[in-house]
């Protein structure tokens, strides 16, 4: 079930929440502090390998006639899809390295090799998701408005589909993304301003040409009389992209021990009570330096929460703090191997399938306090923290 305040769910008082707060604070000051020329030299090795990645992938393609060569363009592309979107394109989004004042990778300019156009993306995952981690109706992340994640969420006959809507979701990832900051419940109520709406369409639009045209018709183009095997090739590496990315970001986030909230939790919510929502509604997964940097270092997805612009290279030495600040408190700290954490994440899919009495026999727990159900306006939001980045949102194009 969801919780109304993270004090008590933690069992800490006002004290010690605010110490909690006074230790991360210091954790950012101090790599904020520390940031310098490896952590550039990092991020820019990281480019360079994508970059030269992606090349050999479709020089590769040239000799695509022979099935070796097919199967090796295709991996190479494709992992130089993933090292794009999670661990450069995401976190350069965050403003992870505007600090740099690099103006070819700063959150500004970054446009990731996606559907969706970077505006929405910022706006949807960096200010709605990392703001409102894990609250109930407030939160679009959860189950993405497609999948019902926890008994919070109503029953309703559709969930009867959710095992096929978990596959056409992870098989079209980018696309669903694509469509994540329209706010379908407002558009289908009504509530969505016109204005903005067919701005956002036509960004859309856009992006989506200009992915389509590259994908498949210019460098396809280029391979000459492979150009079928180079489309089938960038379908591949794009759907490989997009499985990995679905599970990346679901291993994170409904994992067991991963808590949601009330909208009642955010009422005068203070710093150190949003740290705690973070690490209460995050989890992490285990692996070696090469799983985490394929994942963008998301298997550190409890300090991402905690301290999303911070550089992700530096997330392996901060986890060693956090765990250590939530060892002392008493505070959970939810981690396991990647098999085991989208073992639990499935699992939990598979159970709100069905209506609460078909899956557990536990006490109906207490509604939680009716408030408002709906997704309210960016007018109507808290103001959102300065270290969750920044975006343009205008009506007008």
């Amino acid at each position: 079930m969801a919780y109304t305040d993270v004090r008590e769910y933690t069992h800490l008082n006002d004290d010690e929440v605010a110490e909690i707060g006074r230790e991360l604070d210091r954790i950012r000051a101090d790599v904020e502090a520390s940031r310098g020329d490896a952590d550039a030299a990092y991020v820019r090795r990281v480019i360079t390998l994508q970059r030269r990645l992606a090349a050999a992938g479709r020089i590769t393609l040239l000799a695509s006639r022979y099935p070796p060569a097919w199967l090796l363009g295709t991996a190479m592309l494709g992992s130089a899809k993933i090292l794009e979107n999670m661990e450069i394109g995401h976190n350069v989004m965050h403003g992870q390295w505007d600090w740099m004042n690099d103006p070819e990778v700063h959150s500004s300019s970054w446009e990731w090799d996606t559907a969706q156009p970077a505006e929405q993306w910022k706006h949807s995952h960096n200010y709605i998701h990392h703001q409102f981690t894990n609250v109930i109706g407030h939160d679009n992340d959860i189950g993405y408005g497609i999948l019902r994640m926890t008994r919070d969420q109503k029953w309703h006959p559709v969930n009867l589909g959710q095992p096929v809507y978990n596959t056409l979701l992870a098989l079209l990832f980018q696309w669903g993304v694509a469509l994540h900051d329209l706010d379908i419940e407002a558009i289908r109520k009504r509530r969505k301003d016109p204005r903005l709406l067919a701005k956002q369409l036509g960004q859309i639009r856009d992006k989506v040409g200009r992915q389509v045209l590259k994908d498949y018709v210019v460098y396809p183009a280029l391979t000459g009389p492979y150009f079928m095997r180079t489309i089938a090739a960038n379908a591949s590496a794009n759907l490989m992209r997009n499985v990995w990315s679905y599970l990346i970001i679901f291993c994170g986030h409904f994992p067991d021990g991963a808590v949601h909230f009330t909208e009642e939790e955010l009422e005068d919510e203070t710093r150190a009570e949003w740290y705690l929502r973070q690490m209460l509604g995050s989890a992490n997964f285990e692996g070696g330096r090469f799983l985490h940097l394929m994942s963008g270092q998301l298997g550190y997805q409890i300090e991402h929460h905690l301290f999303p612009d911070l550089p992700s290279n530096r997330y392996a030495e901060i986890s060693v703090q956090v765990r250590d600040l939530c060892a002392r408190y008493d505070i959970p700290y939810t981690t396991g191997p990647l098999h085991r954490q989208y073992g639990q994440v499935l699992r939990t899919i598979m159970k709100m399938t069905l209506p609460d009495r078909f899956t557990s026999h536990d006490p109906a727990p207490e509604p939680p306090r009716k408030a408002r159900r709906r997704r309210l306006s960016d007018d109507e939001r808290q103001g959102r923290r300065l270290e969750l980045g920044h975006w343009s949102r205008s009506a007008s194009a």
